[in-house]
């Protein structure tokens, strides 16, 4: 059974650093294209890092409104997705969601309802 529980959530000041981290279990991280996404009031639910799976494209895409700032990364020892988020401003203030996928050989542009297994999320607010 795959499972997938997300945390690190929290309040961060503008400039500042959060990492989140879902542990994914049940599956081998390298078979699916992992995916963080995010949505805010007001705004559809954005997608804002993905890595397909290592036999796909083998590329890591990013959103614009964070390319140079986030990084998604996995640790298949611990079988992990992390989100490394980096000089964060108000307008990352979101619920961020983590995703993961057997069938997306090339997650860009990827929509959150293509992911078969998902989190409820965490908030992410940004301010000073």
């Amino acid at each position: 059974q795959v499972q997938l529980v997300q945390s690190g959530g929290g309040f961060v000041q503008p400039g500042g650093s959060l990492r989140l981290s879902c542990a994914v279990s049940g599956v081998t991280l390298d078979d699916y294209a992992l995916a963080w996404f995010r949505s805010a009031p007001g705004n559809e639910r954005e997608g804002i890092a993905c890595m397909s799976r290592v036999d796909g494209d083998g590329v890591t895409h990013y959103g614009d409104s964070v390319r140079g700032r986030f990084t998604i990364s996995k640790d298949n020892a611990k079988n992990t997705v992390y989100l490394q988020m980096s000089n964060l401003q108000v307008e990352d203030t979101a619920k961020y969601y983590c995703a993961a996928d057997p069938s997306n050989y090339a997650c860009a542009g990827s929509v959150w309802p293509s992911y078969d297994y998902r989190t409820q999320g965490a908030q992410v607010t940004v301010s000073s």
